[in-house]
């Protein structure tokens, strides 16, 4: 009996050694899998929202209004929102909320009362993807210390704002956002 649960000791022991190299091999290949689940920054996409553009009577009034009864932080601009980017918890980021003034010309050719800001990453391959799809882009892209920009049509006639920020812009700026 004891030459049994010797060998029984000895199988164990061997067997949690096998079963450690297995679950260490294992281990490293989710290593290398999770190398392929990091994101890609260079794949022409959209990443998220970056701005909510509205038409108001009164601009001014509107901003006053949400920041009296929604606790808004506003600016001239309207009001900057501040998340973390998923994929890099340490990156600030800003979606901008801004009503502008009923008749503005900005949204055209557009017939709506709103536009959408869309967070994007490779701006210069995404428009040349959505030209080769026969996307209508109203403008050559824009760059400013912020981001680039450029405005296409949407198949319901919005116009949207396609925009590839560069937010460690608006974080050096230290503006009051809304958390």
């Amino acid at each position: 009996m004891i030459k049994f649960s010797s060998f029984l000791l000895i199988v164990t022991i061997l067997t949690g050694c096998d079963f450690k190299n297995k679950t260490s091999t294992h281990m490293n290949n989710n290593k290398d899998q999770d190398k392929s689940l990091e994101p890609d920054d260079t794949i022409p996409k959209v990443t998220g929202i970056g701005g909510i553009f509205f038409f108001s009577d009164d601009p001014e009034k509107t901003k006053n209004w949400y920041s009296e009864n929604l606790g808004l932080e506003t600016n001239q601009w309207g009001s900057s929102f501040e998340f973390r980017n998923a994929n890099r918890p340490e990156e600030i980021n800003y979606l901008q909320w801004s009503p502008f003034k009923n008749g503005s010309n900005y949204f055209e050719p557009s017939k709506k009362e709103f536009m959408i800001n869309y967070r994007v990453q490779n701006i210069e391959a995404l428009v040349r993807n959505l030209k080769a799809k026969g996307v209508t882009v109203l403008d050559e892209i824009e760059t400013f210390d912020y981001g680039k920009f450029v405005h296409i049509m949407d198949s319901e006639g919005n116009k949207i704002e396609l925009w590839e920020p560069v937010d460690k812009v608006f974080t050096a700026m230290n503006l009051k956002t809304t958390k």
